[in-house]
């Protein structure tokens, strides 16, 4: 078995994890640019943890300007295996109260202004999104949540809006009632592709902090309101954090989803024609497929 380094990804009122040994604060270069911020380095219950605060500390980023490319490279950069992505969310449907958990299983993308990908001209790649979370992953957290005392519910769809603004009314009742979507949020996407093409196993836990605008008790998002639950949601992220060392272990077995062979026949691009400049920035995300001289020379 080889060694496990989780990585986590704080969103909205998650800018630090507690309990931290021997935790530093510590810069990471990438080809893609800096990442949303330093990143907080420290071993939590025997298992090495890196955290990364997505929108900075101090909430310096817009979901539209986050820099996802480097925040995923960095993490890979680092050595980490698996990522534990936690994040505020709007709820469409009325078990899904705020304060409740929501450990997404599929996403609907409705971004349109973000780098959505590490690849491209010079070096083609296709990954398999149909299962675009690690299922494995998303259970370890359902369960370290309950043991936190929240409520979870284990399956869900996130609708990913550019934002920064809030759903209109229209656009709320159509994600609810035609899409069926089940959350709505502003940055998982393409976090989660990214993270599939840097061969990482991810896992999205939602905190429910609104009902967005569907609701006829709740038919405006103000951001005081939300600020109010965030508090409590961030209170309960820290906790869920604590319990995941025991129940993941230093240790990792393959993914039995494969998350971290996603690359194994995606690169599309032969060798000989691939561009020596892009193949150069992909040595985190796409090294252990970039083996052969050819890839080494472009």
């Amino acid at each position: 078995m080889a060694g496990r380094k989780l990585g986590v990804i704080g969103g909205s009122g998650l800018y630090a994890v507690d309990g931290l040994q021997d935790a530093e604060w510590q810069s990471v270069d990438t080809p893609w640019g800096a990442p949303s911020d330093q990143v907080c380095c420290g071993t939590l219950g025997g298992l090495e943890i890196v955290f990364l605060p997505r929108h900075g500390r101090g909430h310096v980023h817009s979901p539209s300007d986050v820099p996802y490319r480097a925040n995923i490279d960095a993490l890979k950069r680092l050595g980490v295996t698996d990522v534990i992505s936690v994040s505020a969310c709007g709820s469409f449907r009325e078990e899904m109260a705020p304060g409740d958990f929501v450990i997404v299983d599929q996403f609907i993308d409705r971004t349109v202004a973000r780098d959505t990908s590490f690849f491209g001209t010079g070096c083609v790649a296709h990954v398999s999104m149909a299962h675009p979370v690690c299922a494995a992953l998303g259970t370890v957290c359902a369960d370290a949540a309950r043991a936190a005392g929240v409520t979870v519910h284990e399956a869900g769809t996130y609708l990913a809006m550019e934002g920064p603004q809030f759903s209109t009314l229209a656009e709320s009742t159509l994600y609810r009632d035609q899409w069926g979507c089940s959350v709505i949020g502003m940055t998982n996407m393409p976090e989660a592709k990214l993270a599939r093409e840097a061969e990482l196993c991810y896992a999205s836990v939602a905190m429910v902090t609104d009902y967005d605008c569907w609701h006829p008790a709740h038919d405006a998002v103000e951001v005081t309101d939300i600020l109010r639950v965030l508090t409590g949601n961030a209170d309960a992220a820290r906790r869920m954090i604590t319990g995941l060392p025991t129940l993941l272990g230093p240790d990792r077995a393959p993914c039995p989803q494969g998350c971290d062979t996603a690359l194994e026949h995606a690169l599309i691009t032969a060798p000989g024609a691939r561009d020596p400049a892009l193949i150069k920035k992909l040595d985190a995300v796409a090294g252990r497929v970039l083996v052969g001289p050819a890839d080494r020379t472009g």
